[in-house]
C-alpha cells in the first residue's frame, strides 16, 4: 500500500514567546589555558552535556569563576546533531517539548527556530486493521474537525478516545507540586487505572510513550508519565531548525571564553583536595566546589562512595536509523507510530516534513527508531530489515529507492525511572564541595537536566557564601 498522503492545510504555528532568558555578553567558549585552572580559586564541572551547560549558565550569572571540563571534542552530551553531506542527524530519537518550564527560562525560542510536529500520531496497524492500515490520531482540542475521523478508528474504542480528551485536561490543570507528591506506581498501571483498554495501550499508547521513555513495558514512573503528558498538552513538539543540538549550542554559546576544556577526561575526584585529575595526570583545582554533570554510569565510577550502583539491565537504549529519500511517503509532519505488535520498528517519521533543513533540497530524511540495544545485530542487517519493514507498511517500490546513511546506537539514552523516583530532583550536595546533576538527578528530560544543572549551580554558590 502507498501513503502517499496530501498536505495537511495546518495553520501556521504561533509565534513563540520571548521568555525571560539569562544572558551574558561573552565570547563563544574556547579551550582554556591549563596552567591557569591550576592556580585560580574557582569552581569544576565535570560534564558538558545539558546538566552540565545549565550550571556554567548559572555560575556565569552570578560571576563565579569555573572550568567546564568536558571529555569529548564537543559539549551537549546526548543532546548533539552531526552534520553529514548535507543532512542533520540527530543522535537518536529526541523531539523537544515547548512547554518545558525550565527550558522557557533559559532558551531563546526564536532564535531556534523551532519547526512544530502535528499534534497527534499517525499510526500503523499492519493486518490488524481494515484498508487503510494508517489510522491518524489527532489532539481534539487543536484539531476537533480532524480528530472526528479516529472516532470510529480501531485504534481503542470511544471511550478510550474520550478518556483520552479527559486525560489530557486533568494533565494540564493539575499543579506540578500535585503530580510530584501523587501515589506513584509504574505508568502501565497507572494507565490500567485510569480505565483505558489494552487495545488503545498497545497499538497508541505504548508505542508513542516507548518512543519518548525507551520503555515498551511502561515500567517508567507514573508521576513521570503525567509531568511529560502535561508537557503535551500545553505545548507543541518541535524540532530546532538546526537540529537537535542547537539547544546544546545555544547554552554553550554564552559561557565566558576560555570557561570550557574540551578532550578532558576526569579520571578521580578529590573532594578533600578540592581538585580534579585528569586521565592525563594533570590536577585541575576546585577550591569553590567540584559539579559532576556527566551521565548515570560515568557518576558512578567517579563518586562510587557517594552514589549507589544502578542496574546495567535497567539501562534505557535506543537504536536510530537515517535514510535518505527522494520524496516522503507522508508528507504531513507528523510521527508514525508501529502498533501493530510485531516488527523492530517503534516509530519513525519524515523530518523533512516537520524541518526542511533537515536535508540538502530536492531530498528527504527518514527517521526510524528501534528500542532496546539490538547488540548481537549488526547495523547492515537492522537497516536492512527496517527497509523490509517499512515496505510493509508504505509499499515496497516505496523503500526500494532509500539510501542508508548512519545508524546511532545509543547504549545509554537514558537512566532508570521505574519507581520509587525523584522526578522533582534529588539533593544536589553529596559529599563536602561536592555536587551531583544530570537527568538521573531529577526527572530524565531536557527539564529535569537543567534543572538539577541549576540547583547543583545554587547550592555551590550558598555554600561559599555567594547567594544566601
Amino acid at each position: 500500500m502507498r501513503v502517499h498522503a496530501a498536505h495537511l492545510l495546518l495553520p501556521a504555528p504561533p509565534t513563540p514567546r520571548r521568555h525571560a532568558v539569562l544572558r551574558f555578553t561573552a565570547a563563544a567558549p574556547v579551550n582554556a589555558n591549563p596552567a591557569d585552572a591550576t592556580r585560580k580559586k574557582q569552581a569544576v564541572i565535570v560534564g558538558g552535556g545539558l546538566a552540565g551547560l545549565a550550571a556554567a549558565t548559572h555560575l556565569a550569572s552570578l560571576s563565579v569563576p569555573f572550568t567546564l571540563l568536558e571529555a569529548s571534542d564537543r559539549l551537549g552530551g546526548r543532546v548533539a546533531t552531526d552534520e553529514v553531506d548535507g543532512y542533520l542527524l540527530d543522535r537518536g530519537f529526541q523531539i523537544f517539548l515547548t512547554a518545558y518550564p525550565e527550558c522557557q527560562r533559559l532558551l531563546d525560542y526564536p532564535a531556534l527556530r523551532l519547526q512544530p510536529f502535528f499534534p497527534g500520531a499517525l499510526v500503523y496497524l499492519g493486518r490488524h486493521s481494515p484498508s487503510p492500515s494508517f489510522h491518524m490520531l489527532a489532539d481534539p482540542f487543536r484539531y476537533p474537525v480532524r480528530s472526528l475521523s479516529s472516532v470510529l478508528s480501531p485504534v481503542g474504542s470511544l471511550p478510550d478516545k474520550l478518556l483520552v480528551g479527559l486525560t489530557r485536561l486533568r494533565a494540564a490543570a493539575t499543579p506540578d507540586a500535585a503530580i510530584l507528591s501523587s501515589p506513584e506506581t509504574t505508568t502501565a498501571t497507572h494507565l490500567e487505572n485510569l480505565g483505558f483498554s489494552p487495545s488503545i495501550v498497545d497499538r497508541f499508547l505504548r508505542p508513542f510513550l516507548a518512543g519518548i521513555f525507551f520503555d515498551p513495558k511502561l515500567d517508567t514512573s507514573s508521576r513521570l508519565f503525567q509531568l511529560v503528558f502535561k508537557r503535551l498538552a500545553l505545548g507543541d513538539n518541535a524540532l530546532p531548525e538546526a537540529g537537535i543540538g542547537a539547544i546544546a549550542s545555544q547554552l554553550a554559546d554564552r559561557l565566558p571564553a576560555g570557561s570550557v576544556r574540551l578532550n578532558a577526561r576526569a579520571t578521580t575526584i578529590n573532594p578533600s583536595s578540592g581538585a580534579v585529575t585528569l586521565d592525563t595526570g594533570e590536577t585541575v583545582s576546585a577550591a569553590l566546589g567540584i559539579i559532576v554533570a556527566v551521565e548515570q554510569p560515568e557518576a558512578e565510577k567517579l563518586l562510587p562512595q557517594q552514589l549507589p550502583t544502578r542496574s546495567p539491565a535497567a539501562e534505557r537504549s535506543t537504536v536510530c536509523i537515517y535514510f535518505s529519500a527522494d520524496r516522503a511517503a507522508v508528507e504531513e509532519p507528523v510521527l508514525l507510530l508501529n502498533g501493530s505488535g510485531e516488527g523492530i520498528v517503534n516509530n519513525m517519521f519524515f523530518a523533512t516534513s516537520v524541518a526542511p533543513s533537515y536535508a540538502p533540497p530536492g531530498k528527504v530524511l527518514v527517521s526510524v527508531s528501534l528500542v532496546g540495544s539490538f547488540a548481537g545485530r549488526a547495523d547492515a542487517e537492522l537497516a536492512g530489515e527496517a527497509v523490509r519493514e517499512l515496505g510493509g507498511w508504505f509499499g515496497p517500490e516505496e523503500v526500494a529507492s532509500w539510501v542508508h546513511l548512519r545508524t546511532y546506537r545509543i547504549g545509554f539514552a537514558q537512566p532508570d525511572q521505574t519507581p520509587p523516583t525523584a522526578p522533582a530532583g534529588r539533593e544536589p550536595r553529596v559529599g563536602d564541595g561536592v555536587y551531583v546533576c544530570g537527568d538521573h538527578w531529577c526527572s530524565a528530560t531536557f527539564d529535569g537536566a537543567m534543572v538539577s544543572g541549576r540547583r547543583a549551580a545554587e547550592a555551590l554558590a550558598q555554600d561559599n557564601g555567594i547567594v544566601s
